[in-house]
């Protein structure tokens, strides 16, 4: 359960501005049945409480020249604090890296690699991915095709009626 107690009105705020974040405050006001002033409050709430992390646009990989979509499993020799931190501070640095998991099961790390094309990926493997810190057996599995990317997090399973640590809102 998140730290916060929210209500169906934050649900429906979150719910908005994670299939539009470039809504202005009075669209969104509308959209969730809320004045501007106290739907400014509890955005602001939102975000303080770090429930909103950040905006940001989604870009089109392919559009981008980026048609390469592998998802990489990782196994690493020792799982120490120092290996584990260089491991780490190594998959940080590198853009072409977008997210990084730690898993259960016959790897330790998922990663997810976007580059243009297969070529790349073979220069990526073997000059980043082999030499990451730790490193001892590597497995790739290409994408196809993407059925479904990057959707809004699922808010279902919020209690309908969560009253305590609110914001002051209206």
């Amino acid at each position: 359960m998140p730290k916060i107690k929210l209500d169906a009105i934050d649900r429906r705020i979150l719910a908005a501005l994670q299939q539009d974040g470039r809504l202005t405050n009075v669209q969104l006001a509308d959209k969730v049945g809320l004045s501007p002033s106290p739907c400014l409050r509890r955005v602001r709430f939102l975000e303080d409480a770090g429930v909103i992390g950040g905006y940001h646009a989604s870009l089109d990989r392919r559009e981008l020249g980026l048609g390469l979509t592998v998802f990489v499993e990782v196994k690493v020799q020792r799982h120490d604090d120092e290996s584990a931190t260089a491991f780490r501070e190594a998959v940080k640095a590198r853009r072409e890296i977008i997210s990084c998991h730690l898993v259960s099961g016959q790897s330790d790390f998922l990663l997810q690699v976007v580059l243009p094309d297969l070529s790349a990926y073979e220069t990526f493997l073997l000059d980043v991915l082999l030499k990451l810190p730790g490193v001892s057996d590597i497995r790739s599995n290409f994408a196809i095709q993407t059925v479904k990317a990057e959707g809004g997090l699922p808010l279902d399973h919020l209690p309908e009626t969560a009253l305590s640590l609110k914001s002051p809102m209206d």
